[in-house]
């Protein structure tokens, strides 16, 4: 799949990533949302910023999609290279949708 084909919410999402805007990146998720990044849970916007803070926009991060693995309306799952201060190397993202917003991130191993 081409990466032009992901969902256009995806494609904001990691350009405000790859662009270390933290408040663009945070828009993307409701006030409830949650990041899982193997296996450690942030709840809440106050929670997902500090992880960002220092794992994710914080470390100056970049994101490159690869191949997605599976793909519904409500959940997409693909790789991703990632490279930052922090970590570097391949993962895999699952993104839950829910209202025009990213519900749920969760980063395992690839």
């Amino acid at each position: 799949m081409a990466h032009e084909s992901l969902p256009p919410i995806l494609i904001a999402f990691r350009d405000a990533i790859n662009a270390g805007d933290t408040e663009s990146f945070l828009s993307f998720f409701p006030p409830t949302g949650i990041v899982e990044d193997w296996g450690r849970r942030f709840s809440g916007l106050t929670a997902i910023r500090g992880w960002s803070d220092k794992e994710l926009i914080g470390a100056k991060g970049t994101m490159t999609f690869g191949s997605v693995i599976e793909e519904t309306p409500e959940r997409i799952s693909l790789n991703v290279d990632w490279t930052s201060s922090f970590y570097t190397g391949p993962g895999v993202f699952t993104f839950v949708f829910a209202d025009g917003k990213i519900r749920e991130m969760k980063i395992s191993g690839a």
